[in-house]
Formats: structure tokens, sequence, C-alpha cells
């Protein structure tokens, strides 16, 4: 069987740890057991902690480990793969309190791509990346978190819509309870697919998820302190649904096109125009959650006139059509 190492900490997420640990253990059990059929386990697991100590998580919940990190070298063969699971706590404190661990994290750099070989979920991503796993590949973390993670990790190509990236050997998953869907995905990179489908439908996880789109909000792009953007921004909230061009919003920072551009981008880490975009697909999003307007009037109401380019551009936005995304998210 596979070994699937799981990292604790203290100010760690405890379901993501307990959850994960749940999934790869059950992953040939439970659907054997619904199917009344002898179980196959596929992995076994061990909760790796520095010094082999119980972590505090941070609902207050205590776990035991199994054993330590440290003796258990990055190359050594005995893990089959190592999950860092979602800091809980203030991630600046956590990272802080982490530095060894961060070093032999570090020890991964040099693994072979031919499989994954340490995955992280949520924020844990700050910790690979502060080991520099990350460095020059795609990855994805919580998108509340994204702008503080790209900050901080401007080396890193960070794509904060995608609910799981994997680039190497390296695989991260996006926000909160993404960590099913990373389980699942693993599972079916170690174990096949057919064990990982049975394993969604035993634990009833919609497996064909593969944006965090739909739960991102606007307000993390106002986390900056450029003045004549953010003036810009309090427009755009006003008068989305106006005729919007690239002079206008110039004329209105007292900026060139250029200019407008560069400081936008800088600022927001989006053109003025794919801002727009975004703003008109969550007042979209409002609309499909809480009235009952038809998806050709809203079109018009955020902006558009065309259903079908609205359609595809909400698609591309969200991972879902207008209409899943009602019957999904609409009261």
């Amino acid at each position: 069987m596979r070994t699937v190492s799981v990292i604790g900490f203290d100010g760690a997420l405890a379901s993501a740890i307990t959850g994960i640990i749940d999934l790869f253990r059950l992953a040939g059990v439970t659907w054997a057991r619904i199917n009344d059929v002898p179980p196959e386990p596929e992995f076994t697991t061990r909760l790796l902690t520095d010094g082999g100590k119980p972590c505090r998580c941070n609902n207050g919940i205590t776990l035991l480990a199994d054993g330590d990190w440290r003796d258990y070298p990055a190359g050594n063969p005995q893990a089959d793969l190592v999950i860092v699971p979602t800091i809980g706590a203030p991630i600046d404190r956590v990272l802080a309190a982490n530095s060894g661990l961060i070093d032999w994290l570090g020890g991964f750099r040099e693994a072979a791509t031919g499989q994954v070989r340490v995955a992280s979920n949520c924020t844990g991503a700050f910790l690979l990346a502060e080991a520099g796993l990350l460095d020059g590949r795609q990855a994805t973390t919580h998108w509340g978190f994204s702008n503080q993670f790209r900050q901080r990790f401007p080396g890193v190509d960070l794509q904060p819509s995608k609910l799981i990236t994997v680039d190497g050997h390296v695989a991260c998953a996006g926000g909160g309870m993404a960590w099913w869907d990373l389980g699942v995905y693993l599972v079916e990179r170690f174990a096949g697919a057919r064990v990982a489908r049975e394993l969604a439908k035993a634990f009833v996880i919609d497996a064909g998820r593969t944006s965090q789109a739909p739960y991102g909000a606007l307000q993390a792009r106002r986390y900056h302190s450029d003045a004549a953007i953010l003036k810009l921004q309090d427009w755009l909230d006003a008068n989305y649904a106006e005729p919007v061009t690239l002079q206008k919003l110039a004329e209105l920072a007292g900026l060139t096109e250029r200019s407008l551009i560069r400081r936008f981008k800088a600022a927001t880490g989006d053109t003025p125009t794919g801002y727009l975009q975004v703003l008109r697909i969550e007042a979209a999003r409002q609309h499909l959650e809480n009235s009952r307007a038809a998806v050709e009037e809203v079109t018009r109401m955020v902006g558009y006139e065309d259903v079908s380019s609205f359609s595809r551009l909400f698609r591309k936005h969200t991972g879902l059509a207008p209409g899943v995304y009602r019957a999904r998210f609409g009261r």
C-alpha cells in the first residue's frame, strides 16, 4: 500500500488533516462495505509533526502524532506523498513558528517529477511557497488570500480561480474544503480512476468541480493604497452597467491610457477591462442568487446585450452556466 504523510502543526485546520486522512484510509474500503464485498485498502497514513509532539489545531482540538517529519528525509522513498494542510491561524505567525518544517519541505525541490510528491490545501500553499517549492510553478490557494500570496511570492504563477493545480511533482488545492477535491484527485493519480469514482460516490463528493471562482469576491482587489485607482474602482462600482471605454476611465483618473493600465494592474492584479468584467459578473451572480429575473434580463442589467456572449463570459469566470449557478446558489 502507498503511504501518505500528512503534516501537522499548531494552528492547522483540524478538518483539513482528519478529513484528508479519512479519504485516503477509506479509499477502496467504504464503497466495498456499501456493496458488501471485501475491502481493499489502498493507502496507509501517518500524521507527522515537529518532534512527534501533539499539534493543537486552530479550533482547539489536539491531535496525536504518529511520528516526526525529521525522521523521513525529503528524498526518502518511504513517503509516497506528503500533504500540507490549511493554515487556520494567522499565516505570518505560523510561517514564523515553522522554520524547521519549511527547511524540511525545501528538500522536495529536487524531487523527481514523474508523480505528485507534495501537495497543499488552501493556505497550506504559503508553507510550500516559503520553502521555494512553488518558484516558477503554477499554484493555487484560498481566493481570499490571493493578493497576500502574490505580494509575498511574486515568483509563483498563482491561479486563484483554479480549484487544483498540478505542476511537476507539486499539487495545490484552493480554499476551504477543497481538500475533498484534492484527495479524490490524488487517489485517482495513485490508485486509479475506478477507486476515485467509488470514493467520490461513497463520500457524496461532486468530483467534477474544477474552479473555486464561484466562491470568490471582489474585496481582495481593493487591498492596495493607490488612491487614484481606488477612486476609479468606486466609480466603476456605481456605473458598471453603463458603456465604459478605456479612454473614459483614463480621463476620470487623470492618467494616460498606458499609465492607467500599468497602475491598475499593479494595484489590483487585473486590467481595467478585466476588472470591469469581474465587477459585472459579480453583479450578475448577486441577481442570480437573490432574484427571479430571467437570464436575458440579468444580462441587460449588468451591461451586456448578447445573452450568448454573456453566458460564455459567466462560465469562464465562474466555471458554471448562469442557469446552473442559480440552481446551485439561488435562494
